[in-house]
Order: C-alpha cells, then structure tokens, then sequence
C-alpha cells in the first residue's frame, strides 16, 4: 500500500489528528503552556473532538480512566509537565492496577534543554516506568503517526492498561509532512474451543464447584453468555473486587463478591470448593483476602485460570489448567457449552440463599438507616444507571446492598484511590447527560476531588453525589481502633457547610438526616436537569456495614 504523504502540519497538528483516526472523540485535561499547539489543533476539530477542562489533574486523570472502563477504549488525558504529570500519577496508577485502556499525553520541556533541570523539568519514561504499559517520549514530530498507533495498540491489546507520552514543546510546534497511520486494532487472545474438553475433564469430578469472575472487558453480551454458561451447567457464580457488573446479580447463580466487605459465609465456601473456574479475575490480593483464602501456590483443589495475560497465570497460583484468553470471547465460546457436571442444584442453591440473606438490611436505630436507604434505591434503579465508587468503608453499603447488571456499570477503583468517585461520576454522566449517576464518597474523598462537580456543570454533565458524612477517614479509623483501640490519631475530619460548597459549584443539594427523607431526595435529583449533591448524615459508631467502633474497641 503506498502512503500518503500529507501536506505540512505541526507536530500538534499531527497529534490531534491520529487521536481522531484511532476513534478518539474526547479528552480530559488541565490546560498547559507545554502543549499549546495540541490545544490548538483542538479547536480546529472541536466539532468532531471534546475537550473537557477539569479542575485538578488528578481529576482529569479519573475522568480518562473512567472513560476507559465504560467504554474499552483509551481514555485520553492531557496534561502539562512536572506538577501537572505528578497529579495525573493516580489515574495512571488506577489504569495499571484495573486493567484499563488510557493514554496519557505530557507537554515535556523543549529537547534543547533536557537534562539541565529545566523548569518543572523530570523524566517520565523513568517516572512512569513501573506503572505504566509503556512510558516513551516523541521527540521527532515525523514520527508522532508511529508512536500514537502503537499507544493505542499498547493501551487495548492484552492485558489492557495505560500508556505515557511525553511531548517536548518545541516537537510540537515543528512543522513536517509525513503519512498518517492506520487505525489501530488491538491484539487480544482468543479462547479456542477446543480448551471446552479440557475444562469439562478437569471439573468433571467436582461436587462443589464455584465460577469466579473478574478483570476488565467485560461487555454487556460477555455477562450474558456467562450467566447463560452458569445455568446451563448448575454453577454458583461470584466476582471479584468491584466487577460485580460482569453478571446479573439477580441470576439465581449470582452469589457475592470476593471485595473489601465479603460475606464470611461467602469466604467459608471458598475453602469448602473442590473445582474453581477463574475467568478474568487476577487472584489479586483484595480477591484472595491477602492471599489468604486460597493455600499458595497449590490451593488444594482443581484451579483452571483464564486470563488475557498468560503472565497472570501462574503467578501466585500453580494452576490445574492455564488458558490465555480474552474473557468475552471465553464467556461467547462457553455460553452454550454442556460441561456435563450440572447436578450442583444444592450447593448453588445454599450458596444463593446465603447471598440473599445477607443482602437484607440488619436492623440500625440511628435515624439514617444506609441499609434500608439502599433498599429502597435498589427498587428504583434505572436498568442502565452507572454506580462510582470512591475508596472507603462507605462504598460497603451500595457494594452490599444493591444488586448490579447490565447495561448498568460499577465503576471504581480496585486500587482504593481516594478522590476517585467524583471525576468518575462526571465523566460517566458526560459521556451520556440522559444516563443515571450515582457516585458514593466519603466527606474524605468528597473533599479531594468535590471541585469536579464544576466541571459537569460547565459541560451539561448532571451525576448525582452522594457524600457520606461521618467526620472520620472511616476505614482508617476502623483499622486504628483495631489495632489501637481508643487512640484515635489523624483520622478526625472537620467539614464545611457541603450545601454551601455544592449550590457555589452550581449544583443542588439536600440534606438527609433521617431515613424517610432519603428517596424523595434521590427521586428529586432524578428530575434534575443539574449535578446534584446530597448529604447523608451517618452513625459514625457504624464504622462498616458488618461492625461498629464498640465491637472494634470489644465492647460488645
């Protein structure tokens, strides 16, 4: 095929058009000097390409990953050198750790001037590094084509996760001819059905077999050919840390997750499995309970791991059976598969039954009930609305209390990034205003990243937060109070007037204090045409959904 060269353009120039011909349609950024000529070439696209201007990098940096998770596609992020790139460090960090596609652009210092400790000047392949797929720097604009392609390439194939691109200045603005790249196609592992026989012979003696779900990818067809999978053969189905939108929680198969609040009885069943089907799932530590509930490496019983990244397999685990493969085209290839070891109606069924009992609220005398709360917002749900959520003990109660399909999304870090709910929640709501969003945050998180709010309404964005407020940085203090009862050292928060704050960012507010004002808060933010922030004043004595600081302190 013969390329064409196109006329002149500056690096710039150049850059923004390969993000438009490898399907990008929007980014996220704080606007720096380092890469003024991106920003310009913008302007001329800006009917084809969006530019959102968050408020802090590190919300930008969410807002991609965000963008990521919802989408499969790379969620661009731009941002200036030096303090600009160690904000967006975190959404970097997240990508790698959740397995999302993200792509982060770096204004760099001009080439003439590298290595004498120029103005916010810092390496960010070394930086970068250990968090990143790939950390590279475009120091020649006629190869801008060259390295875009293969960001994206890096960013979706495998293992999806980030890529680091630093732009020194002065490339940018450098004018050149050179041929545009193709569009990208990622390169992803398929599941040969012939591994179907080998499945079937390794859980073929099982009694209690249990199906674990986990990892990114997964697409609203994947869900529903796993679940089809899980009843066609009898299997009791659980998920890992914050992927429990990877199948229909009301599917009689659906058990629990494997996340920071697991049911006991849930971790009690896992020891009692004699067959586990991971497909996903890394077997990371949140999952494992600090790789507790399974024996390493051998766990005892049959293991057959599926995963996108042969490197994953293996790795903590000795596998039975190791398979490298995408996990959507693994759940098409099992959806109608007869594993001939159905039969397991009782185990599945206590497993389910356990499940359910524990979703049920457990009685509460405070006058804000989060049990019951989630309750009620669980019977009123759209089908396709998108739950974000922070880091903290707070986000047990929507993880345990609602119940999760698709086309609705969870979308949060499994990395416990603070701050995360809110830049999600705007992106989410973004991508599509008519589309429900409810983002859960802690006052602590809430107080990281509340500024975003004002970017939803710059935008015409209109998520509904909720703020958790208890005065404390819950989930430190409950690992204080065990570990140091009584002794309660930097975990107290003093708030401002959040209604105050929220109506100055633009958005509506309600305060709820007591139970019976929860849903019509939540049905008027609804009708909202704006971000809506609600108040939830809690027992800050409940530290999680499953203890208090009196249990902690072994008072009762």
């Amino acid at each position: 095929m013969t390329q064409h060269i196109r006329n002149a353009r500056s690096g710039g120039q150049v850059l923004v058009d390969q993000l438009l011909i490898h399907g990008a349609d929007c980014a996220y950024c704080v606007p720096g000097e380092s890469y003024l000529e991106i920003l310009d070439a913008a302007y001329d696209v800006r009917d084809r390409f969006t530019l959102y201007n968050a408020r802090h990098e590190a919300g930008a940096a969410n807002m991609a990953e965000a963008y990521g998770k919802l989408t499969g596609r790379p969620g661009i992020c731009m941002v200036t050198r030096g303090p600009g790139a160690c904000h967006a460090a975190i959404g970097i960090h997240i990508a790698y750790q959740d397995s999302t596609p993200m792509i982060l652009l770096i204004g760099q210092v001009g080439r003439g001037t590298v290595d004498r400790e120029s103005f916010q000047e810092i390496d960010y392949r070394q930086m970068f590094a250990p968090v990143a797929k790939w950390a590279a720097q475009i120091d020649d604009a006629a190869r801008i084509p060259e390295y875009i392609a293969r960001a994206f390439r890096v960013a979706t194939s495998g293992r999806p996760g980030p890529v680091v691109l630093a732009l020194p200045e002065d490339m940018l603005t450098d004018m050149v001819e050179v041929a545009d790249a193709l569009a990208f196609v990622p390169t992803v592992p398929q599941f040969d059905p012939a591994q179907i026989l080998r499945i079937a012979d390794v859980m073929k003696g099982a009694s209690r077999p249990l199906v674990l779900l986990g990892g990114s990818g997964w697409t609203d067809a994947g869900a529903k050919a796993i679940e089809r999978f899980a009843q066609k053969n009898d299997l009791p189905v659980a998920t890992s840390f914050r992927r429990q939108d990877a199948i229909d929680n009301a599917s009689d198969c659906y058990v629990g997750d494997f996340g920071t609040g697991v049911a006991p009885s849930l971790v009690k069943r896992l020891a009692e499995a004699d067959a586990l089907l991971v497909i996903g799932a890394r077997l990371g530590e949140i999952t494992t309970r600090n790789y507790s509930s399974l024996n390493v490496p051998d766990t005892g019983k049959a293991l057959i791991h599926i995963h996108v990244d042969p490197d994953e397999i293996g790795r903590v685990y000795s596998p039975t059976l190791g398979i490298a493969a995408d996990p959507v085209a693994t759940a098409l290839a099992l959806e109608n598969a007869d594993l001939g070891v159905s039969g397991h109606s009782g185990w599945r069924m206590a497993l389910r039954e356990e499940y359910l009992a524990d979703a049920e609220p457990p009685p509460h005398d405070f006058p804000l009930d989060m049990g019951l709360a989630m309750k009620e917002l669980r019977d009123i749900l759209p089908a396709d609305a998108v739950i974000t959520l922070d880091a903290g003990n707070h986000t047990g109660w929507p993880q345990r209390f609602l119940r999760f399909a698709r086309p609705g999304r969870q979308i949060g870090s499994t990395c416990g990034a603070m701050g995360y709910s809110v830049p999600a929640a705007v992106a989410a709501s973004l991508l599509d205003p008519a589309r429900q969003v409810i983002s859960f945050v802690g006052d602590g998180g809430f107080m990281m990243s509340g500024a975003e709010i004002a970017t939803a309404v710059q935008h015409g964005g209109r998520p509904i937060v909720l703020v958790f407020n208890n005065g404390t940085y819950g989930t430190i203090r409950m690992h204080q109070e065990r570990e140091h009862p009584r002794r309660v050292s930097g975990t107290d928060i003093t708030n401002p007037d959040f209604g105050a704050l929220a109506q100055g960012l633009g958005s509506g507010f309600a305060r709820v204090t007591r139970t019976e004002q929860f849903l019509p808060a939540i049905k008027a933010a609804f009708a909202s045409d704006r971000p809506t922030v609600i108040e939830l004043v809690t027992d800050p004595e409940q530290i999680s959904t499953r203890t208090t600081i009196a249990k902690l302190r072994g008072q009762r």
